[in-house]
């Protein structure tokens, strides 16, 4: 009777899928409802690309023109998507040369998977063909990698890959794959990853330092919030509005938490940093309680720690405990998501305004627009500035594009004077500062907005870094609009020598190229402009383009980008000219 019911349990159980471990990644991107990957082909990744082959109705893959651009699209689509990006790498240079955008992912918190092929188990140590220890490599630019030899362990892995890439603070993944792990068959089964011993992605809220927040920020007569990427990673952007609202208090924003908050709310104060704005600047070190929401405490942004904000309390949101105390004491350290922090924090948040002190911010923006942001964005020299293109694009847009920025003068000053009326909206490299970013993350960021208007801002020197990825803007036919704003010089950095280098331009002049005649050799339609009278009709063709257009404007040589942090300096030092 025993063996009858064993058998009919056996009949009735479901059979397991006897597949190759190449076969069984492809089912694995699927569980994880991955539809898109960005990567480049090679021998010891070719068993993935011939299963993908097969796939390639149910799974997209995008062949960059360089593995870097790769993991920048997947970066780009990430950022905007809310998803995890993936990328896809053969072994040797292939591998090591996702490390970048690795290493991009990591500091700026950006959920990936990349997944690298690797020679056999066997050969392993050996110096093969195309052999690098990318696991050695990677560590230390990696959220958690992990090498596969085996084909059984493929489900298992890469369902870990996923649940750590998007759990908690996210960040990128690394997963090696040996050739005989994707050659062999395995019994395929795929569990998602629901949690990793040890690993807390999310910390428990602490009700008591929640209670302490509160009776601070209540009692505070000159309290100021500063927000970052952590509300936009936390999906925090309305418990973020109801808090500043509630409060009155004054809030600005890093360049990553830039978009969280509409441009336009009258809390909304501009940006601190280096070249943030004048006000936010300032006023750090006069507050008497500071906010900090989802941001690190970057030095970018605190300038010297010897006095940043030495007169306030300091209340620190953030998911990551790492983070507390790193860079700044705090007085009172909340952990958790921001969304969930936030909203146990509303309750207790009387309704307030802080009339006086919100007077001081916009006193102080009066001084900067009159010493410095007329003159960007209404210039009365003859030659184009960065900041009047950017109020033309924001006109144009309606303040509802997604812009990509690369990293230099371009993108401060967009970072300075771009619009938004929705999140996550500003796509830019922030704590790595990789130059080559916007054009290939531009294109991962239409691909993951392909409603949205995605304008990508470059200057003349990291454009070069990957324009190769115009061709894959035009094999995937993607409306991608894309402004160079050419100074032919490696603008910040000719910067940094005018002002500390008594003007020894080392190294910085650019002999540039045609870039239109480089743009239409890639069958792009593309534009050049000099004249400010050509300008807002140059940028409203652009913007009507069904299909990708390059636009490139020629701006003043030696402009700088005004106010200045000197590097070093207090927050306080900050310089209008």
């Amino acid at each position: 009777m025993e063996n009858v019911k064993t058998a009919k349990k056996a009949k009735s159980a479901k059979p397991k899928l006897r597949i190759s471990g190449a076969e069984a990644i492809i089912h694995c991107l699927l569980a994880e409802g991955v539809d898109l990957i960005y990567g480049y082909p090679g021998g010891a990744i070719m068993p993935v690309y011939d299963e993908l082959y097969k796939f390639r109705d149910r799974l997209q893959h995008v062949l960059t023109r360089h593995e870097q651009g790769a993991t920048h699209a997947a970066q780009g689509y990430a950022r905007v998507s809310g998803r995890v990006g993936v990328a896809m790498a053969t072994s040797g240079p292939g591998a090591t040369n996702l490390v970048t955008g690795l290493a991009d992912a990591q500091i700026d918190s950006t959920p990936m998977v990349c997944i690298t092929g690797q020679v056999a188990r066997h050969l392993l140590g050996s110096d093969a063909f195309q052999e690098t220890d990318i696991i050695g490599i990677s560590t230390p630019v990696t959220k958690w990698n992990y090498q596969i030899t085996k084909a059984s362990e493929i489900p298992e892995i890469l369902a870990k890959a996923f649940y750590i890439a998007r759990s908690g603070r996210p960040g990128p993944v690394l997963v090696d794959i040996t050739k005989n792990a994707q050659f062999d068959e395995l019994d395929f089964e795929y569990t998602p990853c629901k949690g990793v011993r040890s690993y807390v992605p999310v910390p428990k809220p602490d009700l008591t330092a929640i209670e302490a927040a509160a009776a601070m920020i209540n009692a505070a007569q000159k309290p100021f919030i500063v927000f970052g990427q952590g509300v936009i990673l936390g999906s925090a952007e309305s418990e973020l509005k109801a808090l500043i609202e509630k409060s009155g208090i004054p809030a600005a924003w890093t360049i990553l938490g830039l978009s969280a908050l509409d441009s336009e709310h009258p809390l909304n104060v501009g940006m601190v940093g280096m070249h943030g704005n004048y006000g936010p600047n300032m006023l750090t070190n006069e507050c008497d309680v500071l906010i900090a929401i989802g941001m690190r405490f970057d030095d970018r942004v605190t300038g010297s720690l010897d006095t940043y904000a030495k007169q306030a309390k300091i209340i620190h949101f953030e998911i990551d405990p790492a983070e507390i105390d790193k860079n700044v004491m705090t007085d009172i350290a909340v952990l958790g998501n921001a969304r969930e922090t936030l909203a146990l924090l509303l309750p207790k948040i009387r309704e307030n305004s802080h009339p006086a002190w919100l007077k001081e911010f916009h006193n102080k923006y009066q001084q900067e627009f009159e010493a410095v942001i007329e003159n960007d964005i209404h210039p009365s020299k003859p030659g184009l500035t960065m900041g009047e293109v950017i109020e033309q694009i924001n006109q144009a847009s309606a303040h509802k594009a997604v812009i990509v920025t690369d990293v230099g003068q371009h993108q401060m000053v967009t970072c300075r004077y771009a619009k938004f009326k929705e999140s996550k909206s500003n796509i830019t490299s922030g704590g790595l500062g990789t130059m080559g970013f916007a054009l290939p993350a531009a294109i991962g960021a239409k691909m993951g907005a392909m409603n949205r208007e995605v304008i990508a801002v470059i200057g003349d020197g990291g454009y070069q870094m990957t324009i190769q990825e115009l061709a894959t803007i035009h094999q995937n036919k993607l409306p991608v609009k894309i402004v160079v704003l050419n100074n032919d010089f490696l603008g910040m950095v000719r910067q940094w020598q005018e002002l500390f280098f008594e003007s020894r331009y080392a190294s910085t002049v650019m002999v540039n190229p045609d870039f239109v005649k480089i743009a239409e050799g890639y069958y792009l339609n593309a534009r050049r402009v000099d004249k400010r009278e050509e300008l807002a009709e140059a940028v409203a063709e652009m913007m009507a383009s069904e299909e990708a257009y390059f636009l490139e404007v020629r701006v003043e040589k030696e402009d700088n980008v005004f106010p200045m942090i000197p590097s070093g300096a207090s927050v306080s030092q900050i310089r209008l000219k």
